[in-house]
């Protein structure tokens, strides 16, 4: 099950991992390396009508993310954004968080607005060919963790 938001993210071209309540997603515009999105399936646009069931879901998928991303990025900080203006459904922009830069396929990666706020403006936007390359590492080292 998906909601406009997903889609709006690239599922299911985009999809990590996925359990009864959550999508993890890569976000298409990488603000940091390994920027990635969790998307409620709920059909709600307030954090407060998450079912109990989804609340519970989302602690061992937290747990994913962040051990996925320690082991891909080496993050120091991580946010966990909901910003949800454009896209209503539940949903966090969850940024890896370091100093400096990473590189992926060549590709530099700077965290410009550490050690402050995440500038998401200045994200890289990955092509279709990268944006697919990348989940499928992102989704290869889920699985493995």
């Amino acid at each position: 099950m998906s909601n406009k938001t997903a889609v709006n993210f690239g599922y299911p071209r985009t999809l990590v991992a996925e359990t009864d309540h959550w999508l993890v997603l890569v976000r298409p515009k990488q603000p940091t390396f390994g920027s990635l999105v969790l998307v409620c399936k709920e059909p709600v646009t307030s954090f407060s009508d998450v079912s109990p069931a989804g609340f519970a879901d989302l602690q061992p998928v937290i747990g994913g993310i962040e051990r996925l991303l320690k082991t891909t990025v080496d993050y120091a900080r991580i946010n966990y954004l909901m910003l949800m203006m454009v896209d209503p459904d539940v949903h966090f922009h969850v940024i890896p968080r370091y100093q400096g830069e990473r590189v992926y396929d060549g590709r530099a990666f700077p965290d410009i607005g550490w050690p402050g706020v995440p500038a998401l403006a200045n994200a890289v936007e990955l092509g279709d060919q990268a944006l697919l390359a990348l989940t499928a590492t992102l989704r290869d080292a889920w699985s493995a963790a």
